[in-house]
């Protein structure tokens, strides 16, 4: 029973290892950036300059529950975005390359 045992956990231990691996490669880094960019979304306020996933840069001019209106442009074209459709918020503009 002994090298029946022994010849099973040979045969499974590299894989739960692998598992392992991957949890704290893969699985473990996307849900912490996925927690640090919900938690961006939900601290953003009036004036906060933000950049959306379709690449619209803009600065934020009212929150509501599940969308924000924003001002973009010298012309003050206003848009509603969608909380998740937000990128970054826009810190230093030399995040921004030069027009």
């Amino acid at each position: 029973m002994g090298a029946n045992t022994q010849q099973l956990m040979a045969t499974f231990l590299p894989l739960v290892l692998l598992l392992v691996a991957f949890y704290f490669m893969l699985i473990r880094p996307q849900k912490k950036r996925e927690a640090q960019i919900k938690d961006m979304r939900s601290a953003l306020k009036v004036g906060d300059e933000i950049l959306t996933i379709s690449g619209i840069r803009g600065k934020i001019v009212q929150v509501k529950e599940d969308y924000l209106v924003i001002e973009t442009s010298g012309e003050k074209s206003k848009i509603d975005v969608m909380k998740w459709g937000i990128n970054s918020v826009v810190t230093d503009k030399k995040d921004l390359k030069s027009e």
